[in-house]
């Protein structure tokens, strides 16, 4: 089935706010943000499959995925019924890693569709509702478990908390579920630095964004607040290929400096959710807000991602 784009302005101005001088030389790209779809009911978790050249998101309370296909610009089902998903990203393979909130695990789609449960429970419990999630290069997963997808039946289905507390968790190649961090009020988007020896994590309540070492062990240390949030609160935040923390909040993007100064905005219409670099080049910035999914060209390119090889 494919779905029409909804009669509202399909370009906007970029709304760019320049807060430092270094933020000029990232800014620069198209002068408009093109909406790409406008049909959801709360929009999240995009990742963009060099593959498949297209951007998969999820529309969590209509818990479907939806597929915006590069070439043609149409979007459609990718799946329905979803278990709620909520972030996605891909692994070393190119294959889709994805937090179910509704079936309160992590999942991973294989090349012939079929779908492989990575974790779903701790010592036996269930898992709250996992949110946002990250590969790292050595093939671990590491992800957020807050309780949205349990708290009602909106974009889960409301069910006891059976784990004591919301955490980051690690897993590893070899399946091994470990708690990473466990002092956290709703941890929610998660990234790694680019030589992946720091972890930034969103908390959202908290309104900030926090930065832990990385261990040898793959353990975390450390955890200062690395960012605080002036619109809102944070949702997810992805890197740049230059190190910078982009980040989601109420007004629009924030683009943090490595040295955790706020050089500058994109803002939007909508609350923003989401986002992630994808296209050809990595050069193209999709962002989730609420009902509608934007791109804007620019003049950086994403962080390197675990299946670029080379």
């Amino acid at each position: 089935m494919t779905i029409t784009l909804a009669e509202r302005p399909s370009r906007l101005r970029a709304d760019l706010v320049t807060l430092d001088e270094r933020f000029g030389a990232v800014a620069r790209g198209d002068e408009y943000v093109e909406r790409l779809y406008d049909g959801g009911r709360w929009l999240e978790g995009p990742v963009y499959s060099p593959a498949w050249r297209c951007l998969l998101f999820s529309d969590i309370p209509n818990d479907r995925m939806l597929r915006w296909d590069e070439v043609s610009g149409a979007v459609s089902a990718f799946r329905q019924p979803a278990g709620y998903t909520n972030g996605n990203t891909l692994d070393a393979s190119g294959r889709l890693i994805s937090c179910e909130q509704g079936n309160r695990r992590v999942t991973r789609t294989e090349v012939d569709g079929s779908i492989t449960v990575l974790a779903s429970h701790l010592d036996g419990k269930r898992l709250n509702s996992p949110n946002d999630v990250v590969v790292r290069r050595d093939g671990s997963i590491w992800f957020t478990d807050p309780p949205y997808g349990i708290t009602s039946n909106y974009e889960g289905h409301a069910a006891e908390q059976e784990i004591a507390g919301c955490h980051v968790y690690r897993l590893s190649t070899d399946g091994e579920l470990t708690v990473v961090a466990d002092d956290f009020i709703r941890p929610n988007g998660l990234a790694f630095s680019l030589d992946e020896t720091r972890l930034y994590v969103v908390d959202t309540p908290a309104r900030h964004i926090r930065r832990f070492d990385v261990k040898d062990d793959g353990q975390l240390a450390g955890g200062d607040v690395f960012a605080l949030c002036e619109a809102g609160m944070f949702d997810g935040i992805r890197l740049d290929a230059a190190g910078r923390i982009w980040a989601a909040t109420h007004e629009g993007v924030h683009c943090f400096d490595p040295d955790g100064t706020l050089i500058g905005k994109l803002l939007f219409p909508d609350v923003v959710s989401n986002l992630c670099f994808g296209g050809p080049k990595r050069n193209r910035l999709f962002v989730t807000a609420t009902t509608s999914v934007y791109s804007w060209l620019l003049t950086t390119d994403g962080a390197p991602q675990p299946y670029d090889h080379g």
